[in-house]
């Protein structure tokens, strides 16, 4: 059956790569945004993949993949991905336990028993940062000892037989340790070098070509470059790692089209079974309840809007990285840079992000920002507008605190204007927040109504200068 499976996989990636085109509009204003800030921050290049109903809408690089001499980023240009090869990794063990050769729930002594309090740490716990483990990579420069070569196993003799940095399950912490651990049981259990089993069972079925091991392949002279900058100063070129540093944590490169591609797969559900899929994105709690706002390898959050976001960023000596996946929205977004920059990198996922997604639909928006006005105007004058409240907020609304509301505001005088800024629903209401600006002051007023349109809740504070 194997060969059929990867047959299909390998259509569905070809498929994901068809010319489905992003929107003029849309594709002018990513080019805009990316050359504003590379042109601001200095950042030689940047290249850009956005994937939008099972396509790949936009693969376009800008900038400079060398500096000198002057080399141009092109879409077929690698760079390395850092972190975020930590979700390849992830996706190699969900594949090993898919085949019942290991679980998330095995303990690390199974593999590693000489590693600290590897009988109490689990495998899910190694990959979801809450082991304890201390990681060997926190800064964002390559330390002195690291320009060396190192065998995988001499990290952990360094970093996972010291005590733990906190108790097991009771904390997150982003380690790569972790992931070293990962990618040696990984390579156990497959019986074969990690970057085998991900060239085999991921990289090559999906369509990735252009993704190499960095730890076992250089990138080519016409990939992109990697540059430092010292403060202010100009772009330097970056030294990598010396072999074995990024082991597991984040040895891949290739093109941004490629990691889309891989985008695509993780929202068609097209590799890992269901369950599988369940794990690699499901937020995992500490063992007091706590959630961490991490699944297995990859960030995951609820933004405002209603929008999940899978997510993680990557550091690699010389490149930052940053990849998204909106499962609902049916679309990725993918920023690769080769430069030590972070700020850039954020404020052209970040406006990439604000153009592509659509803001959630609100239709009670205008009837409930009249009936604010009304209600606020109406506590301004001492004479609440009963009408507009739940028997609840009426029970609130004493004579103490109608007094407190009518002489503060009038001291305000008239609103220049009333704005929501926010809404969601909870307890089944839907929760109001909005701006109102008056008198040189800044008020925010936090109100909940209810499906029948009275307010249950109407509270009323200054915003801070």
């Amino acid at each position: 059956m194997r060969p059929i499976v990867l047959t299909v996989l390998t259509a569905l990636a070809l498929c994901a790569q068809a010319n489905a085109q992003l929107a003029p509009e849309s594709t002018r204003a990513v080019g805009d945004i990316v050359r504003r800030v590379l042109q601001v921050s200095g950042v030689p290049s940047a290249s850009i993949a956005i994937a939008k109903d099972g396509n790949v809408a936009l693969a376009e690089a800008y900038g400079l993949a060398r500096v000198s001499p002057a080399v141009a980023a092109t879409p077929a240009v690698r760079y390395k991905i850092g972190s975020i090869s930590k979700q390849f990794t992830v996706s190699a063990l969900l594949l090993l336990q898919e085949e019942r050769k290991l679980s998330l729930e095995d303990r690390v002594a199974k593999y590693f028993p000489d590693l600290t309090r590897a009988g109490e740490i689990t495998l899910r716990q190694i990959l979801s940062h809450t082991s304890g483990y201390q990681d060997y990579y926190p800064l964002d420069y390559v330390a002195p000892f690291m320009r060396r070569d190192v065998e995988p196993t001499d990290i952990l003799s360094g970093w996972a037989k010291i005590p733990l940095d906190f108790e097991p399950g009771t904390q997150w912490q982003y380690s790569n340790t972790n992931f070293v651990i990962a990618g040696l049981i990984a390579a156990k259990a497959a019986g074969m070098p990690l970057s085998r089993f991900l060239q085999l069972r991921i990289l090559s079925p999906l369509g990735m070509h252009s993704a190499i091991d960095v730890e076992e392949r250089p990138l080519d002279p016409g990939d992109a470059h990697g540059y430092e900058f010292y403060a202010l100063g100009p772009p330097r070129e970056a030294k990598p790692e010396g072999r074995g540093w990024v082991y597991a944590t984040g040895e891949l490169a290739m093109t941004a089209r490629d990691l889309a591609v891989w985008d695509i797969s993780l929202m068609n559900g097209s590799l890992l079974k269901p369950e599988s899929m369940r794990e690699l994105t499901t937020e995992q709690l500490l063992k007091g309840g706590t959630g961490t706002r991490y699944a297995l390898g990859l960030s995951v959050e609820a933004l405002s809007g209603g929008h999940r976001r899978w997510s993680h960023s990557g550091a690699s000596e010389g490149f930052l990285c940053w990849n998204a996946v909106y499962p609902d929205d049916r679309i990725s977004i993918t920023v690769l840079t080769n430069s030590t920059r972070r700020e850039p990198m954020n404020e052209i996922a970040r406006k990439i992000e604000d153009l592509l997604l659509a803001k959630a639909t609100d239709p009670g928006a205008e009837d409930a920002l009249e009936k604010a006005k009304r209600l606020m105007s109406s506590l301004a004058s001492g004479k609440p507008d009963l009408q507009l409240m739940s028997p609840d907020l009426r029970a609130y609304f004493t004579s103490r605190a109608v007094e407190d509301f009518k002489v503060s505001l009038q001291r305000i005088g008239s609103l220049d204007g009333v704005v929501q800024v926010n809404h969601f629903d909870r307890g089944g209401m839907v929760f109001r927040a909005f701006r109102a600006t008056g008198g040189g002051k800044v008020l925010n007023i936090s109100a909940f109504m209810l499906p029948d349109g009275r307010f249950s809740q109407f509270l009323i504070g200054p915003v801070p200068e």
